[in-house]
């Protein structure tokens, strides 16, 4: 099973931006899809955003269109989720998984993904 780990979570104002950051030890992350899922208090995990293994793909989910956007760093074996403009409903902990196929139909389907970070945590609130 690959590991990943998240980082950059924290606190934010409203209208503020976080940069999060899914990294992997020991395996490269060229030859995987990777999404951010994220679960809030009491609701359950949902799809954010994913992207395909070369970049070329990604989905996101209705609620953050516009406001984030994933990329990847083949160099830095890094996958990024930019979240601009947050709201007070975007927090929640942040979790990256991998799988080894992307698809536009099922991207957001959790079981689907084999290997998951161990999360990281944002809040956005005044």
């Amino acid at each position: 099973q690959l590991q990943l780990v998240e980082s950059g979570g924290g606190l934010v104002q409203p209208g503020g931006s976080l940069r999060l950051s899914c990294t992997a030890s020991g395996f490269t992350l060229d030859d995987y899809a990777i999404g951010w899922f994220r679960q809030a208090p009491g609701k359950e995990r949902e799809g954010v955003s994913c992207i395909s293994n070369s970049g070329s793909s990604t989905n996101y989910a209705d609620s953050v269109k516009g406001r984030f956007t994933i990329s990847r760093d083949y160099a830095k074996n890094t996958v990024y989720l930019q979240m601009n403009s947050l709201k007070p409903e975007d927090t929640a902990v942040y979790y990256c998984a991998a799988r080894n196929y992307y698809s536009d139909y099922d991207w957001a389907y959790l079981e689907s993904f084999a290997s998951w970070g161990q999360g990281t945590q944002v809040t956005v609130s005044s």
